[in-house]
């Protein structure tokens, strides 16, 4: 979609002085406030939706830019980890997907919660992860953030509300309920965002969940990252109703173009405003995943390379960014390649410095089951012979 489509104004053309005049200036870090239209209007169920009109800045877009290929170039980096073999297990990658998670971190704080399925890297840097913790965590080494014992799949932050990475399908759901029922027993002014696919979203526990969520009117926001394929499914293979911001019923829904990072951001803040007044709301992200559901699928048997395609060349989130400053007069093209270029050079050295770190100990295998202190004693099958005494 051309840039113009995106803006409520674009600058007249420049002359060739102004031209080097933009090229010897800095990229801008103005925060000016700038008005942007989103790229497609919200659909909404039950609720009003909110303006297509979006309040950013220039420092912000730029930031957008930035924090979107740091994420593409660590997934990249990732696919190639894995087969060297250096990544081992289950790894589920999230380009294509990184303005759901932008987006969103650009409308709320970090007091409020974050949950999500095993699709968590990119979630993890924007909750203020660190790319060698990320790596490491990847490669099961000590100094990732879960110790080395979670590997792809299960990525925390405590400190930053986020409180993962999970395996089980659909089963942070009721967990990211739980969190914001803790939220409103505080008293806290924060929301919980529990994220899921559109292969999640036929579970039941998550319709549970969802009442418990209005009956007690908990701030919670449920997110369907719909990325069109459950593993290998589509969606209209596997749901009677693809519509999934409306499986709510009687809890109001809106639906976004996931790969907007500016429409997930108005769509955020308007869900959080609207979840700690008046409870439980469900956001469906039309978005889309380049690689394959996990490592081990190509992506490519249940659709064709020209849809992959299309979607790069259409709706791809960075480049879409990447027209919005050059529209704007943000940053000139080289500029952005040096970004890009900085960018390659802090995931190598990242990447270096997380395999320094060594695979963590065999004591940590009883680490983090039981609860410590109570003298716990594992025996054999037959009770008779004291294998361990466990801390």
């Amino acid at each position: 979609m051309a840039a113009a489509a995106l803006l409520r104004r674009v600058p007249a053309a420049r002359s060739p002085c102004a031209a080097l005049m933009a090229a010897a200036r800095p990229i801008s870090d103005s925060t000016t406030p700038l008005t942007i239209e989103t790229s497609m209007p919200f659909t909404a169920h039950i609720v009003d939706p909110p303006s297509r009109d979006v309040t950013t800045t220039p420092a912000e877009l730029v930031t957008f830019f930035r924090d979107m290929s740091l994420m593409r170039r660590m997934e990249i980096a990732a696919d190639s980890l894995y087969k060297a073999k250096l990544i081992r297990g289950f790894c589920h990658l999230y380009d294509g997907q990184e303005a759901v998670t932008v987006g969103m971190e650009a409308a709320i704080t970090r007091k409020d919660s974050i949950i999500t399925a095993y699709r968590d890297h990119c979630i993890y840097l924007s909750r203020g992860g660190d790319l060698v913790t990320a790596f490491a965590e990847l490669m099961g080494r000590q100094s990732g953030c879960s110790r080395g014992k979670g590997g792809s799949m299960h990525f925390y932050k405590k400190d930053a509300n986020f409180y993962g990475g999970h395996g089980i399908v659909g089963a942070q759901v009721p967990l990211g309920c739980g969190l914001a029922f803790a939220q409103k027993y505080r008293k806290e002014d924060s929301v919980s965002f529990a994220l899921y696919g559109d292969g999640a979203a036929n579970q039941g526990q998550l319709f549970e969940a969802l009442n418990i969520s209005a009956l007690w009117k908990l701030p919670a926001i449920l997110v369907c990252e719909n990325n069109h394929y459950g593993m290998g499914t589509a969606e209209w293979r596997a749901a009677k109703s693809p519509s999934y911001y409306k499986r709510g019923d009687y809890v109001p829904g809106l639906k976004v173009d996931g790969m907007d990072v500016l429409a997930v951001k108005q769509a955020c803040k308007f869900a959080k405003e609207h979840a700690i007044a008046n409870g439980p709301i469900v956001l469906e992200m039309d978005t889309y995943r380049y690689h394959g559901h996990s490592m081990s699928d190509p992506g490519s048997t249940y659709r064709t390379r020209d849809e992959i395609s299309g979607v790069r060349q259409e709706r791809d989130p960075i480049e879409r960014v990447r027209k919005l400053i050059l529209a704007h007069d943000l940053a000139t093209p080289a500029e952005l390649k040096d970004i890009e270029k900085e960018i390659r050079k802090d995931v190598d050295t990242a990447i270096a410095k997380a395999k320094e770190s060594p695979m963590p100990d065999t004591s940590e295998l009883f680490t983090n089951v039981y609860v410590k202190g109570f003298g716990m004693e594992s025996f054999g099958a037959d009770r008779k012979e004291l294998r361990a005494t466990l801390p």
